[in-house]
């Protein structure tokens, strides 16, 4: 464990310089790189502060929905939601599913494109 600042505040930090100072001094191919390169620096932060309790929540709502044949790898496991869902054994009639579902999507765009539920 690292003393302060915390990966999350360094990536912020960087972000920020990057929009604050240097995407108002560039222009064209690479004012959008700067971008770019912030907008990857947020989505690394988010990750980092919300990543593991995200992955603990999707790994708990697919063990509620596969039960005990529910693989411990979280890829494995959705690849599993995924068979069944292909094969007709689950759809959205299945209890629980559409929350899941629902759940593990705003939770991937909190990190991934924070504010996009609030959008019009």
């Amino acid at each position: 464990m690292q003393d302060r600042p915390y990966a999350p505040e360094l990536l912020q930090a960087v972000a920020q310089f990057l929009r604050e100072r240097v995407l108002p001094a560039t222009e064209g191919a690479l004012a959008y790189q700067v971008r770019v390169a912030a907008n990857a620096l947020g989505i690394a932060q988010r990750e980092a502060e919300q990543g593991a309790s995200a992955q603990a929540r999707e790994a708990e709502g697919l063990r509620a929905l596969l039960g005990a044949e529910t693989p411990a790898d979280l890829q494995a496991a959705n690849r599993l939601l995924c068979e069944r869902i292909a094969a007709g054994a689950m759809d959205l009639a299945t209890p629980g599913l559409l929350a899941h579902l629902q759940a593990t999507t705003a939770a991937k765009l909190a990190i991934d494109q924070p504010g996009y539920s609030d959008e019009p």
